[in-house]
């Protein structure tokens, strides 16, 4: 009885010495852990913070909501108050519905953060596993790294595609041969890593892009990673010829309207230097006047159809490489080399190259910020981003002067919105963002011809008329910015 006790009593002080211990390692984790806590550096101030991803006076950090702040020298648009209150509601609602659609076709079809585990037995592909819609890859880099100490088995799962194996093996070593998951059994790791090799990916459904999840499972171990599913574009090609001449690869573009005098001028100036090159003339004026030239292609529009849409119609017609715009009042001088411009998109992955018009360059940086439902924030500002290497005269930039040589097809896949019919020009490069890479050379130049009264009457009358096209009015304006908050998704808008 007394050895019972005893015992008893033996039990309880060990339950006490436990508890007290646990107490005790319990109250100096928690202690450490708060001196701990409390020795993490703070957060920096939002002031501060901002100031770290300053580009050009914007922060640029990319995880919060934009906004487009009003200071000194700037003009700020708040794009929802150009619609009147009883409109904007319904507008938004319109836009909302819009976006969805848009989202649906072109946001990235995968955007889940794949993360690598920490001491994981797997080697496996992180990046750069392709394959075109409908056809079969082996899947690069898989192995095991773990003693024959156990019978391994792996699983292997895909949505988008099937899986399968080159090497013949029974069923009991090899699961769901041709299906979406694969399930992998064996005694020797040599034997599993042989097998993995020869792993097949096939894409079973077709789409242009997209990607799948390859997830495989060793015992308590799990990875991820991606491989893509995309469709090369088949190539357009333009044929230079076999002398590579500048007729056979650049064809030149403009629009007129009324003003056939500066026009002729234009073209009389074009012939000094490139006699042969083709010319397209986009033509909405009133009373069309034939041009008599045997390189120039005039194409009529009904009257006053528009400049957007004229430059759509010029574009259309272009089966050169190239093209060159100009507006219908510039003069070539001895400055104005195509050659050079040509030479700059035939040696980089710019699509847009612009030059000097009498002196002035007008390039811009286009700097997005994404937003929230209510749009994103767009911002202008003059200068460039980086110089162009290998071309001392030439920076990288958001937009340029009416004055630009082009790759057709790049160009053409952005287009010219016939909603803009008086004063366009920055909206081109705005639909352009994401698409179109833009540079510009200060070596490369073009007359403007003098804004004179002509002194012939005939002249000064269609001048006249002329400008009042050309006069932007405020409701035209209002329309433009009502544009960017529709069209472009923007809430706001600001140039500097």
């Amino acid at each position: 009885m007394w050895t019972t006790r005893n015992n008893i009593l033996k039990l309880l002080v060990k339950f006490v010495v436990v508890g007290f211990v646990s107490y005790f390692m319990v109250t100096w984790f928690f202690l450490r852990k708060r001196k701990t806590s409390a020795s993490l550096p703070a957060f920096h101030s939002n002031k501060t913070f901002d100031n770290l991803f300053l580009y050009d006076g914007i922060s640029l950090f990319q995880n919060k909501s934009c906004s487009c702040q009003n200071m000194r020298g700037m003009q700020v648009y708040h794009l929802h108050t150009y619609f009147s209150p009883d409109e904007v509601k319904f507008v938004r609602e319109r836009r909302k519905k819009e976006m969805s659609h848009f989202q649906s076709r072109h946001a990235p079809k995968f955007q889940k953060i794949l993360l690598a585990v920490p001491d994981s037995p797997l080697s496996y592909p992180i990046y750069g596993v392709e394959v075109m819609p409908l056809h079969t890859i082996l899947i690069p880099g898989l192995k095991i790294h773990r003693p024959d100490d156990e019978i391994y088995e792996m699983k292997l799962q895909v949505t988008l595609g099937t899986l399968n194996i080159l090497v013949a093996v029974s069923h009991n070593v090899v699961q769901g041969r041709g299906e979406k998951k694969l399930i992998i059994s064996s005694l020797k790791v040599a034997f599993l890593n042989y097998i993995l090799q020869h792993i097949t990916y096939t894409s079973s459904i077709y789409q242009n892009h997209a990607v799948d999840v390859v997830t495989v499972e060793l015992s308590s171990h799990k990875i991820q990673f991606p491989v893509v599913i995309r469709q090369p574009h088949i190539a357009k090609l333009y044929d230079p010829g076999e002398d590579k001449k500048i007729n056979s690869m650049v064809t030149i573009c403009t629009k007129t309207f009324l003003r056939y005098y500066k026009l002729l001028l234009l073209i009389e100036s074009i012939r000094r230097y490139y006699p042969n090159i083709t010319i397209i003339v986009a033509d909405d004026s009133k009373t069309p006047e034939k041009l008599q030239d045997p390189h120039v292609e005039q194409y009529f529009m009904p009257y006053g159809k528009g400049w957007f849409a004229g430059r759509n119609l010029a574009v259309s017609q272009v089966t050169t490489k190239y093209f060159l715009w100009v507006d219908d009042d510039f003069l070539f001088n001895e400055n104005t080399k195509i050659e050079k411009m040509v030479e700059v998109l035939e040696n980089t992955d710019l699509d847009v190259v612009g030059g000097v018009v009498a002196g002035h360059y007008f390039n811009f940086k286009l700097l997005l910020e994404e937003g929230d439902e209510e749009g994103h924030c767009l911002h202008w500002r003059s200068g460039f981003y980086y110089p162009l290497e290998g071309f001392p005269n030439c920076t990288v930039t958001g937009g340029v002067v009416n004055f630009f040589l082009a790759h057709t097809e790049k160009a053409r896949s952005v287009g010219f919105d016939p909603k803009h019919q008086r004063v366009a020009h920055s909206e081109f490069f705005i639909d352009g963002l994401g698409t179109l890479l833009v540079g510009q050379c200060n070596d490369v130049k073009v007359d403007h011809q003098k804004k004179k009264i002509s002194s012939d009457p005939k002249n000064a009358e269609m001048q006249k008329i002329y400008s009042t096209f050309r006069t932007e009015r405020q409701n035209n304006i209002y329309y433009k910015l009502g544009l960017l908050y529709f069209k472009n998704h923007l809430k706001c808008f600001t140039r500097k």
